[in-house]
């Protein structure tokens, strides 16, 4: 029986018949040898930044185990920036999954498969896949590295050599971490923060930015939340903004997307000029990394900006409602995670909500109120100060 962590009862069906027959091809796979020394590695996370991000400590983790080996890493255009910050790294290589593409662009799953199988000639010992998902196995598969590993969760299971459960009661981090562990000899656990490759010409350019601005303290909040499941009420960032100046002397800068505009000018335009910096337009997400490192405090919803904030060191107000802290949240000594408890939350279910929480702020959103945010504020800077 494969072990699925699928909720949807008719992909989890359709997923365990695709097993089936992946499990009749596997028989007739042959020849694979696992590697006591990997020259060539190549790992795959084809998810959004914070799905990298969790698992860069994993990546270093498995170079310094095998210092020697030349690691490639794959994922979606829109992390290229992130991954070559990600020290240990060789080569970046970029594939578009459809399902995770935000616009029209990405490739289907055998569109994937043909693309990877045109890397066999580079002869890999070794390839990773760290998503619980069988399209990302059938990809890793395609590669013909000697030794394949990845989560049976997801499915496809029966293409992989090493296959292990993703435990869904850990951190998301801690799961990349063990699969390291169970390939790599010498394996063991990593820093907690690993230090980014941040450009100097980028921090050069972050300094610049800040330079006019005046506050005794820079303050970060991401307003949008990504999805209207996770978004904590725009009004409420403005009111978090609005007191941290009147009362802390601090002045704000804005992160996000230009498609986030009309939600972080809910925020600007009730600040004066003088103490905010919006980062929305013309920042490249290499200089956005290097802003978030100088920060005193960043204040976020459950979104890639909090993990990218949390690998620069930055101390994060993280608000959380339907998502897990215990999976994702930042576990940094100075992060703060501020949520209410509800016998409903965490449910996890972001891409496909319950239909009472439609179209409004979900409870779990609605119960953080701004005082908790700023007490969880005020603990950091207190922290920092001493």
């Amino acid at each position: 029986m494969s072990r699925l962590t699928i909720a949807d009862r008719r992909e989890r069906a359709l997923i365990r018949l695709a097993d089936a027959l992946l499990a009749v091809v596997a028989l007739a796979r042959s020849g694979h040898v696992r590697p006591a020394s990997p020259r060539r590695i190549v790992c795959l996370r084809l998810e959004r930044i914070g799905d990298l991000l969790m698992t860069i400590p994993a990546i270093v983790d498995l170079k310094a185990a095998v210092p020697s080996a030349s690691i490639d890493l794959v994922v979606g255009r829109w992390n290229r920036d992130v991954a070559s910050m990600v020290p240990g790294v060789d080569r970046i290589e970029t594939l578009d999954a459809a399902w995770l593409s935000r616009d029209a662009g990405g490739r289907g799953v055998m569109s994937l498969v043909r693309e990877a199988r045109r890397w066999r000639s580079r002869q890999y010992d070794l390839a990773i896949n760290f998503e619980p998902d069988i399209r990302g196995n059938l990809v890793v598969a395609a590669i013909g590295a000697s030794w394949t590993a990845g989560f049976v969760s997801g499915g496809g299971g029966a293409l992989l050599d090493t296959a292990l459960d993703y435990d869904v009661s850990i951190h998301t981090t801690d799961n990349a971490c063990a699969l390291v562990k169970a390939i790599a000899s010498g394996a063991g656990v990593p820093e907690a923060r690993v230090a980014l490759r941040v450009p100097e010409a980028n921090r050069d350019e972050a300094a610049r930015l800040m330079f006019r601005f005046v506050g005794a303290r820079f303050i970060g909040i991401h307003v949008s939340g990504g999805r209207a499941i996770k978004q904590w009420p725009e009004t409420r960032f403005r009111e978090v903004a609005e007191r941290l100046v009147r009362d802390r002397d601090a002045a704000i800068v804005l992160t996000g997307a230009a498609a986030d505009r009309a939600q972080i000018d809910v925020v600007r335009t009730a600040l004066p000029a003088g103490r905010v910096l919006d980062l929305s337009a013309g920042v490249s997400l290499l200089t956005v990394a290097a802003v978030l490192e100088r920060l005193d405090v960043f204040v976020t919803g459950d979104t890639g900006p909090m993990h990218l904030a949390h690998a620069m060191g930055t101390p994060t107000v993280a608000i959380f409602g339907p998502s897990d802290p215990v999976r994702y949240a930042p576990r940094g000594p100075r992060d703060r995670i501020v949520r209410v408890d509800l016998p409903c939350s965490p449910c996890s279910r972001i891409r496909v909500p319950p239909a009472r929480c439609v179209g409004h702020t979900p409870e779990c959103l609605a119960g953080v109120d701004v005082d908790a945010v700023l007490r969880a504020v005020d603990e950091i800077l207190f922290e920092v100060k001493r």
